[in-house]
């Protein structure tokens, strides 16, 4: 176990660590400001392997392509993403800082005063976390540890946030040698977490959504699941000063099979509506138009095991009824008559029209054949019209040119895949990256296989490519959507990787002339690595965009120079916000004087003193892939 930052460290050079905030079973949580960003506080998590002193190659794969997913979280209640890196063999993640408490404090606050939660309190709890829910599900992301622990209010408007997904966990248990496991490092907590999830691993929407009610019925009750739970009989004993409705509500929601809880939260969210919808009152709208603001009255804490009062009721003042028509005489006499009229000019009319003398049907005319030798064509079979939940697939090429990106967007239902078809060479790093909600990317190789274990059913892939032919970029929306747009954007390096398609010198004959004695080279320019083979490329910003992306590989003895040309005043903005490996950056002026503070780092912002080609070096002491964003103001 690594030692305790102490305060006034600094991580990356810019990262300044405050104080220590908490100490888990996955490492220490920091408050620090960022340098980079004018102080801006933030958290600095660090995550400790259970076995050994450092994390293989292998984990640290795995934890950066899962945080690249939770980095495309947006949500005013998640904290952001920021950035994740490895510092004298410790890992670190960066994220937004709440300045709140969680729901934990908050309760054990009522209970050292004989409270709890309220009804009115909890139904409001739901209404504002459930849009959360369904933002991250719609992303293919389960959040598996919801818990009072995991649950902040935010000081600044008491929103509820949502904190610590369990992704950290499930990667520490993935990456555990066999045998080595602990109750540390199960995924999901016990007694909020359902069976399914704790036994196999397995988690669905349902399972947060069992684990979200689990929360409430701890907040109403103020005791532990362990204490409220009959498993016996596989219930959960729940306040009987509750709603019908809303008892309803969380007893499905934590049945103990999954495929009779609530399937999505748009579910859940409308049987809460209709829990709370009373006449004159208006019903919770579905998640896509909830908005997570403070709704219903003022909180009213609830006494431990106190009963609830009911509301005062007021009958309604009894209103008289206006004498029907059938008790004046009159008005019956003159109702009958004209019933009788009309009877009787209905029979007349009935009598006319079967007297009438039908119409001659005229004889239809002969038709004219032209060519009576050809037979009468037989009609062909109508196809029986295909159900929509067919599976449907369609194929589109994308023309790529090397060096240069592309960006597609449009829509898929639940039932249709849709093919992107590219030519690519060996070696050539390719990036595909989605930003819309809903759909995963797949890519496969020319033999229809994917290219490897990470390019299956993700929001972003970014590799090397092992051979020349034809590449698809396949596109899937994420189950139990009905229909999801897309926004799909894919690159190609310009060039294919010089390692990957270099061919073996041969070797000199013997007849050669004697070599020629070499003659001094001038030193290179000062890099990252001076016997590094430097890759350059000149990078253009296009007109009427203020930002571009460049990607690639680098490694030991290979390192990435871009040239940007920018001019005086202008603030220019370089970041990795993708990596696979410890990539670092130099930003050097024009003449090749290399920018103080801008050695060795994963992001850089400054104003330009003058005009010119300004350098930036990508660098990595092992083979590493990135995407670099550019921007110029």
């Amino acid at each position: 176990m690594h030692p305790t930052l102490i305060p006034g460290t600094t991580l990356q050079n810019r990262y300044r660590v405050l104080q220590e905030l908490g100490h888990g079973g996955f490492g220490r949580t920091y408050l620090a400001e960022d340098l980079g960003r004018f102080n801006e506080r933030c958290a600095v998590k660090e995550l400790e392997p259970q076995q050994g002193e450092q994390f293989s190659d292998k984990a640290l794969q795995l934890f950066q392509r899962e945080a690249a997913i939770l980095y495309s979280i947006e949500h005013p209640q998640i904290p952001k993403f920021q950035a994740i890196f490895e510092e004298n063999q410790r890992l670190f993640l960066v994220q937004d800082y709440i300045d709140g408490v969680t729901y934990r404090d908050l309760l054990n606050q009522r209970i050292q005063q004989g409270m709890a939660f309220s009804e009115a309190e909890v139904r409001q709890f739901l209404q504002q976390i459930l849009p959360v829910l369904a933002h991250i599900h719609s992303k293919g992301i389960i959040h598996r540890d919801i818990s009072p622990d995991n649950v902040m209010q935010r000081r600044a408007d008491s929103l509820p946030v949502l904190i610590d997904f369990g992704v950290v966990k499930e990667v520490v248990t993935r990456i555990q040698p066999p045998g080595t496991l602990s109750q540390a490092t199960s995924v999901g907590k016990l007694g909020y977490a359902p069976s399914e999830q704790m036994q196999s691993g397995r988690a669905y929407p349902s399972s947060d959504l069992y684990a979200l009610a689990v929360t409430a019925i701890v907040l109403l009750t103020g005791k532990e699941p362990q204490e409220i739970f009959d498993d016996v009989n596989l219930s959960w004993h729940l306040p009987s000063t509750l709603s019908p409705g809303l008892l309803q509500v969380l007893r499905k929601a934590t049945s103990y099979r999954p495929g009779d809880r609530y399937q999505s939260v748009s579910e859940m969210a409308q049987a809460l509506g209709a829990v709370g919808t009373a006449p004159g009152t208006a019903t919770v709208p579905p998640p896509s138009q909830m908005r997570t603001v403070a709704v219903g009255r003022q909180y009213q804490p609830t006494r431990v095991g106190a009963t609830t009062q009911a509301p005062n009721y007021t009958a309604p003042v009894p209103v008289a009824e206006p004498a029907s028509v059938w008790e004046n005489p009159w008005a019956v006499a003159v109702i009958g008559g004209i019933l009788a009229l009309l009877a009787g000019l209905g029979g007349w009319t009935l009598v006319s029209l079967l007297n009438r003398t039908p119409a001659p049907t005229p004889v239809p005319s002969p038709e004219i054949t032209l060519d009576p030798q050809q037979p009468e064509p037989t009609p062909e079979p109508t196809a029986e019209p295909t159900p929509e939940t067919s599976p449907v697939e369609y194929s589109q090429n994308l023309s790529i040119a090397p060096g240069s990106d592309r960006t597609v967007r449009g829509s898929l239902r639940s039932n249709e895949t849709i093919n992107y078809r590219l030519n690519a060479a060996a070696g050539q790093v390719l990036l595909a990256r989605m930003t819309g909600e809903g759909v995963l990317i797949t890519v496969l190789t020319p033999e229809g296989e994917p290219v490897d274990s990470s390019a299956q059913r993700v929001l972003n892939w970014q590799g090397t490519l092992p051979a020349d032919g034809e590449y698809i970029v396949q596109l899937r929306p994420v189950q139990g959507l009905e229909q999801s747009d897309y926004e799909l954007e894919v690159s190609l390096s310009a060039q294919p990787d010089p390692e990957a398609t270099a061919e073996p010198e041969p070797e000199p004959s013997v007849e050669s002339p004697p070599p020629v004695e070499p003659q001094p080279q001038p030193e290179p320019e000062p890099g990252p690595n001076p016997d590094a083979n430097v890759v350059e490329q000149q990078v253009r910003i296009p007109p009427g965009q203020t930002s571009v992306q460049v990607s690639g590989q680098v490694n030991e003895a290979r390192s990435r120079r871009y040239i940007i040309n920018a001019q005086e005043g202008q603030v220019l903005a370089l970041e990795l916000p993708s990596v696979s490996g410890p990539v670092t950056l130099d930003v050097r002026f024009p003449n090749g004087e290399l920018i103080p503070d801008a050695s060795r780092v994963l992001s850089w912002q400054g104003q330009l003193p003058s005009s010119g080609n300004y350098i930036v070096d990508v660098s990595s002491p092992r083979p590493s892939n990135y995407v670099l964003t550019i921007s110029a103001n």
